[in-house]
Protein backbone atom coordinates (compact mmCIF):
# COMPACT_ATOMS: atom_id res chain seq x y z
CA UNK A 1 0.00 0.00 0.00
CA UNK A 2 1.33 3.42 -0.96
CA UNK A 3 1.72 5.84 1.93
CA UNK A 4 0.53 9.42 1.41
CA UNK A 5 1.79 12.67 2.92
CA UNK A 6 0.13 16.08 2.79
CA UNK A 7 2.11 19.31 3.00
CA UNK A 8 0.33 22.57 3.77
CA UNK A 9 2.85 25.29 3.01
CA UNK A 10 4.02 28.04 0.68
CA UNK A 11 5.54 27.72 -2.78
CA UNK A 12 9.21 28.64 -3.24
CA UNK A 13 9.89 29.72 -6.84
CA UNK A 14 13.58 29.01 -6.28
CA UNK A 15 12.79 25.39 -5.45
CA UNK A 16 14.78 25.26 -2.21
CA UNK A 17 12.14 25.28 0.51
CA UNK A 18 8.40 25.12 1.07
CA UNK A 19 6.16 22.87 -1.02
CA UNK A 20 8.98 22.03 -3.43
CA UNK A 21 11.31 20.80 -0.67
CA UNK A 22 8.51 18.90 1.03
CA UNK A 23 7.42 17.03 -2.08
CA UNK A 24 10.99 16.05 -2.94
CA UNK A 25 11.50 14.81 0.61
CA UNK A 26 8.30 12.78 0.50
CA UNK A 27 9.36 11.28 -2.84
CA UNK A 28 12.80 10.31 -1.52
CA UNK A 29 11.08 8.35 1.26
CA UNK A 30 8.73 6.57 -1.14
CA UNK A 31 5.73 8.54 0.11
CA UNK A 32 3.25 10.03 -2.36
CA UNK A 33 3.10 13.77 -1.82
CA UNK A 34 -0.08 15.83 -1.90
CA UNK A 35 -0.24 19.55 -1.19
CA UNK A 36 -2.25 22.59 -0.18
CA UNK A 37 -0.47 25.80 -1.15
CA UNK A 38 -0.91 28.70 1.28
CA UNK A 39 1.05 31.41 -0.49
CA UNK A 40 3.10 31.98 -3.62
CA UNK A 41 6.52 33.58 -3.33
CA UNK A 42 8.90 35.13 -5.80
CA UNK A 43 12.30 34.17 -4.43
CA UNK A 44 15.73 32.83 -5.29
CA UNK A 45 18.81 31.89 -3.29
CA UNK A 46 19.42 35.52 -2.31
CA UNK A 47 16.06 37.16 -1.57
CA UNK A 48 12.30 37.03 -1.41
CA UNK A 49 10.88 39.82 -3.57
CA UNK A 50 7.15 39.19 -3.29
CA UNK A 51 4.67 37.05 -1.36
CA UNK A 52 0.99 36.67 -2.25
CA UNK A 53 -1.29 34.65 0.06
CA UNK A 54 -3.86 32.22 -1.29
CA UNK A 55 -7.46 32.86 -0.17
CA UNK A 56 -8.08 30.89 3.02
CA UNK A 57 -11.18 29.26 1.48
CA UNK A 58 -9.00 27.95 -1.35
CA UNK A 59 -6.48 26.54 1.13
CA UNK A 60 -9.34 24.72 2.85
CA UNK A 61 -10.69 23.50 -0.49
CA UNK A 62 -7.31 22.00 -1.41
CA UNK A 63 -7.17 20.09 1.86
CA UNK A 64 -10.77 18.90 1.67
CA UNK A 65 -10.49 17.78 -1.94
CA UNK A 66 -7.37 15.72 -1.28
CA UNK A 67 -8.72 14.10 1.87
CA UNK A 68 -12.14 13.13 0.51
CA UNK A 69 -10.51 11.06 -2.23
CA UNK A 70 -7.04 10.08 -1.02
CA UNK A 71 -6.12 8.54 2.31
CA UNK A 72 -3.61 10.83 4.08
CA UNK A 73 -1.21 9.10 6.48
CA UNK A 74 0.66 12.15 7.80
CA UNK A 75 0.53 15.92 7.46
CA UNK A 76 3.06 18.69 7.87
CA UNK A 77 2.50 22.42 7.94
CA UNK A 78 5.03 25.06 6.95
CA UNK A 79 4.48 28.72 6.09
CA UNK A 80 0.81 29.45 6.87
CA UNK A 81 1.27 33.20 6.41
CA UNK A 82 -1.70 34.79 8.20
CA UNK A 83 -4.39 34.37 10.83
CA UNK A 84 -7.19 33.54 8.38
CA UNK A 85 -5.26 30.70 6.77
CA UNK A 86 -4.20 29.30 10.15
CA UNK A 87 -7.80 29.28 11.35
CA UNK A 88 -8.92 27.38 8.24
CA UNK A 89 -6.08 24.87 8.48
CA UNK A 90 -6.75 24.26 12.18
CA UNK A 91 -10.45 23.68 11.43
CA UNK A 92 -9.59 21.18 8.69
CA UNK A 93 -7.17 19.31 10.96
CA UNK A 94 -9.86 19.00 13.62
CA UNK A 95 -12.68 18.11 11.20
CA UNK A 96 -10.72 15.36 9.48
CA UNK A 97 -8.98 14.05 12.62
CA UNK A 98 -5.47 14.51 11.19
CA UNK A 99 -3.54 13.15 14.15
CA UNK A 100 -0.16 12.50 12.49
CA UNK A 101 0.49 16.25 12.31
CA UNK A 102 3.95 17.84 12.24
CA UNK A 103 3.83 21.61 12.75
CA UNK A 104 6.88 23.51 11.60
CA UNK A 105 6.03 26.96 13.04
CA UNK A 106 7.50 29.04 10.24
CA UNK A 107 7.64 32.40 12.00
CA UNK A 108 11.28 33.40 11.87
CA UNK A 109 13.98 32.57 9.33
CA UNK A 110 17.14 30.72 10.30
CA UNK A 111 18.85 34.13 10.20
CA UNK A 112 16.42 35.51 12.79
CA UNK A 113 14.09 37.56 10.56
CA UNK A 114 10.43 37.53 11.67
CA UNK A 115 8.09 36.75 8.74
CA UNK A 116 4.54 36.56 10.21
CA UNK A 117 2.70 38.96 12.52
CA UNK A 118 1.68 38.56 16.16
CA UNK A 119 -1.96 37.73 15.36
CA UNK A 120 -0.83 34.84 13.17
CA UNK A 121 1.57 33.61 15.87
CA UNK A 122 -1.21 33.72 18.47
CA UNK A 123 -3.57 31.71 16.24
CA UNK A 124 -0.83 29.22 15.43
CA UNK A 125 -0.11 28.51 19.08
CA UNK A 126 -3.73 28.44 20.25
CA UNK A 127 -5.31 26.51 17.39
CA UNK A 128 -2.65 24.27 15.85
CA UNK A 129 -0.10 23.52 18.56
CA UNK A 130 -2.56 21.53 20.73
CA UNK A 131 -3.49 19.38 17.71
CA UNK A 132 0.07 18.67 16.62
CA UNK A 133 1.88 15.42 17.31
CA UNK A 134 5.13 17.41 17.32
CA UNK A 135 6.17 21.06 16.93
CA UNK A 136 9.59 21.85 15.42
CA UNK A 137 10.69 25.45 16.13
CA UNK A 138 14.14 26.77 15.33
CA UNK A 139 16.10 28.71 17.94
CA UNK A 140 14.59 32.10 17.09
CA UNK A 141 11.04 30.78 16.91
CA UNK A 142 11.54 29.07 20.26
CA UNK A 143 12.72 32.37 21.75
CA UNK A 144 9.48 34.06 20.67
CA UNK A 145 7.33 31.14 21.81
CA UNK A 146 9.01 30.76 25.21
CA UNK A 147 9.89 34.39 25.91
CA UNK A 148 13.45 33.53 26.92
CA UNK A 149 16.84 34.01 25.28
CA UNK A 150 18.36 30.74 24.11
CA UNK A 151 22.15 30.50 24.15
CA UNK A 152 22.76 27.35 26.21
CA UNK A 153 21.60 23.75 26.34
CA UNK A 154 19.77 24.46 29.60
CA UNK A 155 17.93 27.34 27.94
CA UNK A 156 16.95 25.05 25.08
CA UNK A 157 15.49 22.59 27.57
CA UNK A 158 13.71 25.35 29.47
CA UNK A 159 12.19 26.69 26.25
CA UNK A 160 10.94 23.23 25.32
CA UNK A 161 9.34 22.89 28.71
CA UNK A 162 7.60 26.26 28.42
CA UNK A 163 6.30 25.50 24.92
CA UNK A 164 5.06 22.10 26.09
CA UNK A 165 3.36 23.33 29.26
CA UNK A 166 2.10 26.79 28.35
CA UNK A 167 1.33 26.30 24.64
CA UNK A 168 0.10 22.70 24.92
CA UNK A 169 2.57 21.26 22.43
CA UNK A 170 2.60 17.52 23.07
CA UNK A 171 6.19 17.08 21.86
CA UNK A 172 8.75 19.75 21.04
CA UNK A 173 11.83 19.41 18.85
CA UNK A 174 13.92 22.54 19.24
CA UNK A 175 16.32 22.72 16.31
CA UNK A 176 19.82 23.93 17.08
CA UNK A 177 21.13 24.80 13.65
CA UNK A 178 21.56 28.44 14.68
CA UNK A 179 22.96 27.76 18.14
CA UNK A 180 26.43 29.12 18.96
CA UNK A 181 29.66 27.15 19.25
CA UNK A 182 29.49 23.47 20.13
CA UNK A 183 25.70 23.58 20.31
CA UNK A 184 25.35 24.18 16.59
CA UNK A 185 23.31 21.34 15.13
CA UNK A 186 22.30 20.01 18.56
CA UNK A 187 18.54 19.45 18.77
CA UNK A 188 16.48 18.96 21.92
CA UNK A 189 13.47 16.63 21.96
CA UNK A 190 11.00 16.85 24.85
CA UNK A 191 7.76 14.90 25.27
CA UNK A 192 6.73 16.16 28.69
CA UNK A 193 8.46 13.32 30.53
CA UNK A 194 11.75 12.64 28.77
CA UNK A 195 14.55 14.73 27.27
CA UNK A 196 16.62 13.60 24.35
CA UNK A 197 19.62 15.62 23.17
CA UNK A 198 20.23 14.75 19.53
CA UNK A 199 23.69 15.32 18.11
CA UNK A 200 25.06 14.62 14.69
CA UNK A 201 27.77 15.45 12.21
CA UNK A 202 28.16 19.16 11.49
CA UNK A 203 28.21 19.80 7.76
CA UNK A 204 30.08 22.97 6.85
CA UNK A 205 28.19 24.54 3.96
CA UNK A 206 26.52 27.85 3.16
CA UNK A 207 23.88 26.01 1.17
CA UNK A 208 21.28 25.38 3.85
CA UNK A 209 18.12 26.76 2.28
CA UNK A 210 15.08 24.69 3.21
CA UNK A 211 16.58 22.73 6.10
CA UNK A 212 13.61 23.29 8.43
CA UNK A 213 11.07 22.36 5.75
CA UNK A 214 13.07 19.29 4.82
CA UNK A 215 13.40 18.01 8.38
CA UNK A 216 9.71 18.39 9.20
CA UNK A 217 8.74 16.76 5.88
CA UNK A 218 11.11 13.86 6.58
CA UNK A 219 9.57 13.36 10.02
CA UNK A 220 6.08 13.36 8.45
CA UNK A 221 7.19 10.92 5.74
CA UNK A 222 8.52 8.48 8.32
CA UNK A 223 5.32 8.80 10.36
CA UNK A 224 3.35 8.01 7.20
CA UNK A 225 5.44 4.86 6.85
CA UNK A 226 4.42 3.75 10.34
CA UNK A 227 7.51 4.72 12.33
CA UNK A 228 7.06 5.83 15.92
CA UNK A 229 7.61 9.54 16.55
CA UNK A 230 11.09 9.46 18.08
CA UNK A 231 12.35 7.08 15.40
CA UNK A 232 10.84 9.36 12.74
CA UNK A 233 12.72 12.31 14.25
CA UNK A 234 16.06 10.45 14.33
CA UNK A 235 15.62 9.22 10.77
CA UNK A 236 14.63 12.70 9.64
CA UNK A 237 17.70 14.25 11.21
CA UNK A 238 19.95 11.64 9.61
CA UNK A 239 18.38 12.26 6.19
CA UNK A 240 18.87 16.02 6.50
CA UNK A 241 22.52 15.62 7.51
CA UNK A 242 23.24 13.53 4.42
CA UNK A 243 21.28 15.91 2.18
CA UNK A 244 23.40 18.78 3.51
CA UNK A 245 26.53 16.93 2.42
CA UNK A 246 25.16 17.04 -1.13
CA UNK A 247 23.73 20.57 -0.94
CA UNK A 248 23.49 22.30 -4.31
CA UNK A 249 25.86 25.19 -4.92
CA UNK A 250 23.52 27.08 -7.23
CA UNK A 251 22.71 30.77 -7.38
CA UNK A 252 24.57 33.56 -5.63
CA UNK A 253 23.21 32.96 -2.15
CA UNK A 254 22.29 29.96 -0.01
CA UNK A 255 21.49 26.99 -2.22
CA UNK A 256 19.15 24.13 -1.28
CA UNK A 257 20.03 20.83 0.32
CA UNK A 258 20.41 17.82 -1.98
CA UNK A 259 17.08 16.06 -1.44
CA UNK A 260 17.82 13.45 -4.11
CA UNK A 261 21.44 12.77 -3.12
CA UNK A 262 21.56 9.19 -4.50
CA UNK A 263 20.76 10.59 -7.95
CA UNK A 264 23.29 13.38 -7.48
CA UNK A 265 26.05 10.87 -6.67
CA UNK A 266 25.29 8.92 -9.87
CA UNK A 267 25.37 11.99 -12.09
Amino acid sequence: MTQVGLTIAGSDSGGGAGIQADLRTFAFHGVHGTSAITCVTAQNTVEVTQVIPIESSMVAAQIETVIKDIRVDAVKTGMLFNQEIIEEVAAQVEQHHLTNLVVDPVMVTRAGVKIIDDLAISSLTKLLFPQALIVTPNRYEAQILSGIEINTLEAMKQACQIIHQELQAKVVLLKGGSMPGKLQGVDVYYDGDNWEVLTGEIVKTKNTHGTGCTLSAAIAANLAKGKDLFTAVKLGKSYLTTALKYALDIGQGSGPVGHFFPILTVS
